[in-house]
């Protein structure tokens, strides 16, 4: 994992505050409404991810172009996560299909060689369907337990 990629927590609330366009306080309520989930050091202090500030300034679209209270910006925010969620899921079990369609595409086809094998007039009660090798067993005792 890139240690200073889009979601790595640098930021301190000032520089955010900078990035986003707002003020240090503002980021503060959103963060205590829960719009945004900045890191945290050991000693509690906010820390930004860019991908942070890029939801900062979609807030501030929301609000400012759009008109949209907090709470319905919060709305919006928790079903866009919820939606991407979703499509993660939806991708997995896509993902998961195919795999169980190919291996039912694969069974299928052992199906049928089984079935042609067994309907042969050499097979023998379906021993060549299993290959078995003919073994022998030796018992060996010792002469004093005869």
């Amino acid at each position: 994992m890139d240690p200073f990629g889009d979601d790595s927590p640098v930021y301190v609330i000032s520089v955010a505050a900078e990035l986003s366009g707002m003020h240090p306080q503002t980021l503060r309520t959103y963060d205590r409404m829960g719009l945004v989930s900045p890191g945290r050091t050991s000693g509690r202090g906010r820390r930004y991810s860019m991908r942070d500030i890029v939801l900062l300034r979609e807030i501030q679209r929301l609000s400012q172009d759009e008109g949209i209270n907090l709470a319905g910006i919060k709305h919006i925010l928790d079903l866009q996560r919820e939606s991407e969620a979703l499509r993660a899921e939806v991708a997995r079990l896509r993902g998961l299909v195919e795999e169980l369609g190919n291996e039912l595409e694969s069974t299928r086809a052992v199906a049928a060689r089984l079935a042609r094998l067994k309907n042969t007039p050499e097979s023998t009660a379906g021993a060549e369907l299993v290959p078995i090798r003919q073994t022998s067993v030796v018992v060996w005792r010792s002469r004093g337990e005869e």
